[in-house]
């Protein structure tokens, strides 16, 4: 009887042992795949759902959540440049669960087709992303648009060609403006544009753990201290795509899409939430006075102690922000009505 018991013990401490010494060696050999398993874990505990939706040939890959409402609009949240759809799950578990949303791979992105510099450009962007709305339905009724970053200046422009499908719009940080005063990255990538040696690194496409973790400390107020084998996995996880991340930027800071949203401010009449990090060293927070200035009914949010990654530094804050910010425009809607 006794040594039964000591056999039992010992095989539920092997049941135990053998998942685990899996984990350890998967997260020591294969640090990138570990990686997105716990991207894959954390979606299904959000509840989200990955689908994919085509228009002809072209795939976009999406998630969402919760079904449209009659009395909320629906959110579609744009990722920044070299992201995924996965950039917004810290800011997703702390929006109610019956909020319809959807994230969407930007064009080449992780699940999302990669075809061309012409889908690259910021208005080819617009136009892909309006290809997505049509094919899932979502201007069946004018939605809230989100976008950080190479999102928000998409998402702006997206606001001022297409004003019918929105009900309102938020930008994070977004690029495409004019600032008044240049960030620690526009400065580096002034000296740059000024330098004889072509093959310096872009501060935004790693090709190191040691320049990763210096882009992590660019876009963070407050550093990331990542442990070094989840360095190589998120390391892992880029470098084959560090070619298509280099024909994008290239095609977004080019003269055609450097100031695109800038040039499209007059054209957007959505109602506007504007959300920076104070201490954005990217973009520089100045661009949200260029905003304010060019729409000054536009709602402004600056967050202290906050870098470039509103969406990972502060994202309970960023959620009740949105969320607060859409309650408003129901009221504000319903005020309307009553008046009209």
């Amino acid at each position: 009887m006794e040594l039964s018991v000591t056999k039992m013990i010992w095989l539920a401490g092997s049941v135990l042992v053998v998942p685990a010494l899996a984990v350890f060696t998967s997260f020591l050999l294969w640090p990138g795949v570990v990686i997105k398993a716990y991207n894959w874990y954390w979606r299904q505990k959000l509840g989200l759902v990955v689908r994919y939706a085509h228009s002809g040939s072209y795939r976009f890959c999406y998630y969402s959540r919760g079904t449209p409402s009659s009395t909320f609009p629906s959110l579609l949240l744009l990722h920044g440049f070299s992201a995924t759809k996965d950039m917004w799950l810290p800011i997703i578990n702390y929006l109610p669960r019956n909020q319809h949303l959807v994230c969407v791979d930007m064009p080449g992105h992780e699940g999302t087709s990669r075809t061309g510099v012409e889908d690259y450009s910021i208005q080819g962007q617009v136009a892909r992303i309006r290809q997505f709305v049509q094919s899932v339905g979502l201007d069946k009724k004018p939605f809230h648009l989100v976008g950080t970053s190479m999102g928000g200046n998409v998402a702006g422009v997206y606001a001022a060609r297409h004003p019918a499908d929105l009900s309102s719009l938020t930008l994070i940080c977004p690029a495409g403006l004019v600032y008044p005063t240049d960030s620690k990255f526009i400065s580096r990538l002034r000296e740059l544009e000024n330098s004889l040696d072509q093959e310096q690194s872009i501060p935004l496409i790693p090709t190191n753990t040691q320049e990763l973790e210096e882009m992590l400390s660019l876009c963070c107020y407050t550093p990331l201290k990542l442990h070094r084998q989840v360095l190589k996995g998120l390391l892992a996880n880029r470098l084959p795509n560090n070619g298509f991340y280099k024909e994008v930027f290239m095609e977004i800071v080019g003269e055609k899409c450097r100031h695109s949203l800038q040039e499209n401010l007059p054209l957007i009449s959505t109602p506007l939430q504007v959300i920076w990090g104070k201490d954005d060293q990217v973009l520089d927070v100045s661009g949200a006075s260029v905003l304010q200035a060019a729409l000054p009914r536009c709602q402004v949010d600056v967050l202290d102690s906050c870098g470039h990654s509103v969406v990972l530094e502060r994202p309970r804050k960023t959620a009740k922000l949105i969320l607060d910010f859409l309650s408003a425009q129901e009221i504000s809607d319903e005020n309307s009505k009553k008046v009209s």
